[in-house]
């Protein structure tokens, strides 16, 4: 390792400690490492930002959250939140049950765990606490289920890692259906366990007439995955394109059918995805320079070497990677992970000729179980804030949780069936 790759590895570490914002933090120490190496000039680093974003992929980022917003402020949510009501009934654990299962619904129509968060827990935690949940455990539950929202497509995240990696978004998205299921299962029989021991129970009784009322309400609703996803699996559409008939579907639904979209509101929503936007397209703009410092210093080969010295097994090498992942992911943003340990990877991966497609997906649930991991965990830290309590409170109940979703992990890198079968059928 030379002094230059160590200075940038410990400044961007300083600065990562020290709360600086991650694109921040990037940026710096980039920018130190050119000021004191012989590399290229400071120019480069304008270069490389302006390259690591020029992309017609990265266009469907946008076109996801806004048609996300869309639905959420267009009335899709409360319905995909009313249906599984009706479907659960009074059971043990009903209302937790419920917040699970909207948020895989609800993930499948904004691809991002925070937006998750926060419509599902805007609308479900009151109810919670006044049916007796204790706040830090219902907090727990909707970091940890809201974070599904980054798995189930059309995830955001496996959009970027899709990009870093030259890998078919549309078999990502088909891929990881199955391991966002098993999660959100694990979950709920988790939640169901913890409601059995303190006699927590659901809404309203089940009754059939209500769940046809709720299932009729919640079609339109339904369809929006089938579309975005089926399009892109029929050939139909690109990733983009899927995110731009998103946005089509979103606005004709809450503007025209439901009619709870206005002109001032739209207008609210666009600024909220411009402001979105430019934070994820920041980080990936700083992150394309870092990485090609990386590149440049021959991190990826050092990377190789390092891993197969020590294992010729597939397995193990995964099992490497993804402590590497879990430990970033407890203090970094899940964009900046894909974007530094793509380049990184992507050479190991050949080396053990394991399927990128694969590998995405236990990155993806590997970063799910980052954001509700102290002391960053975003997902968490939003799901406290949405119940106005402090993230120590939740943090009594979260092991459980992340437990089963590291369970998943493990099944998945032992089987990779349940993540390879279905693409290869569709595919």
């Amino acid at each position: 390792m030379t002094i230059e790759l160590a200075f940038l590895l410990i400044a961007f570490a300083v600065l990562v400690l020290i709360d600086v914002p991650i694109a921040i933090a990037l940026a710096l120490s980039s920018i130190g490492y050119l000021a004191i190496s012989d590399l290229a000039p400071l120019i480069v680093v304008a270069q490389r930002s302006v390259a690591g974003i020029d992309s017609f992929t990265l266009l469907a980022i946008p076109l996801f959250l806004l048609a996300g917003l869309l639905m959420v402020h267009g009335g899709l949510a409360p319905r995909i939140l009313n249906l599984c009501a009706a479907m659960v009934g009074r059971m043990t654990g009903g209302l937790a049950i419920v917040m699970v299962a909207a948020c895989m619904l609800f993930g499948s129509l904004s691809g991002s765990g925070v937006a998750d968060v926060v419509a599902i827990g805007t609308m479900m935690l009151p109810s919670m606490k006044d049916n007796g949940y204790r706040p830090g455990f219902s907090a727990a539950l909707l970091g940890c289920a809201g974070s599904l929202g980054t798995i189930i497509p059309p995830s955001i995240v496996l959009i970027v890692y899709g990009t870093a990696t030259n890998t078919s978004i549309g078999q990502l998205f088909v891929s990881a259906i199955v391991p966002g299921l098993l999660c959100g299962l694990g979950l709920m029989i988790v939640a169901y366990i913890f409601a059995r021991r303190n006699g927590w129970q659901g809404g309203e009784p089940f009754t059939w007439p209500r769940l046809g009322t709720a299932f009729k309400e919640a079609i339109l609703a339904l369809i929006a995955p089938v579309i975005i996803v089926g399009g892109i699996r029929g050939g139909v559409f690109t990733p983009t394109e899927a995110a731009g008939a998103g946005v089509l579907y979103g606005l004709v639904v809450g503007a025209f059918i439901y009619r709870q979209l206005t002109f001032r509101k739209v207008y609210h929503l666009l600024r909220e995805t411009s402001e979105m936007t430019g934070s994820i397209l920041l980080v990936i703009a700083c992150a394309s320079v870092f990485g090609w410092i990386l590149a440049a210093e021959q991190v990826p080969q050092l990377a190789v070497s390092a891993i197969t010295s020590f294992t010729e097994s597939a397995t193990i090498a995964l099992i490497l990677m993804m402590l590497v992942v879990l430990i970033l992911g407890t203090f970094m943003e899940s964009i900046a992970i894909i974007l530094i340990l793509a380049p990184v990877f992507v050479p190991v991966l050949r080396v053990y000729g394991i399927d990128p497609v694969f590998f995405g997906i236990l990155l993806t649930i590997n970063l799910a179980i980052g954001a509700n991991t102290p002391p960053l965990g975003i997902d968490l830290m939003a799901a406290c804030r949405v119940g106005g309590i402090q993230m120590t409170e939740s943090l009594r109940y979260l092991a459980p949780f992340i437990a089963v979703m590291i369970g998943v992990l493990l099944l998945l890198i032992l089987v990779p069936e349940l993540v390879t079968s279905v693409p290869t059928a569709l595919f």
